[in-house]
């Protein structure tokens, strides 16, 4: 009989750690959400206030625009979802690298191997978006168990499962 007590005891005890750590890993979780959404969103102020300041806009500013909206839309997917989107790092390094490649072309005047080398990777980039469309369309993912079944209790699971 002590040993049934012992047993329930240690479960108790788990099950009080557990959601304790769900609960502190959760909440670091959403406060570095949100403050990644806020950080991005202030940048993109600041840089839209440079804009205006300066009088006159560039497609650079614009490129650096979509690159800050891009970079909203992941922490917004990641919140609503709690899936990184791989593809949105892609389209962010190939806006970055279009910025670069316009800036270059534009400041420089004068084409040489360096708009080859970011055309290049900007064209490597593309075909790993395509075959990521591909493999995630072809093979999704399992779902696991999401952070809606965390919160049940265990009886709540096996009905949920049956």
């Amino acid at each position: 009989m002590k040993i049934n007590w012992a047993d329930t005891l240690r479960e108790n005890v788990h099950g009080l750690a557990e959601s304790l750590g769900n609960l502190l890993v959760e909440s670091f979780h959403y406060l570095a959400l949100f403050a990644i959404g806020g950080i991005t969103a202030w940048a993109a102020v600041v840089a839209f206030l440079g804009m205006v300041e300066k009088g006159h806009i560039t497609v650079d500013d614009i490129l650096l625009l979509f690159i800050y909206l891009e970079l909203g839309a992941m922490v917004g997917i990641y919140f609503k979802t709690n899936h990184m989107p791989v593809r949105f790092l892609i389209y962010v390094a190939i806006t970055a690298l279009t910025r670069l490649l316009i800036s270059d072309v534009s400041h420089h005047h004068r084409p040489d191997l360096g708009v080859v080398y970011v055309s290049g990777a900007i064209l490597l980039l593309a075909l790993a978006i395509l075959v990521v469309r591909f493999a995630s369309s072809r093979f999704p993912s399992v779902q696991s168990d999401g952070p809606h079944r965390r919160h049940l209790r265990r009886d709540e699971v096996a009905e949920e499962e049956a």
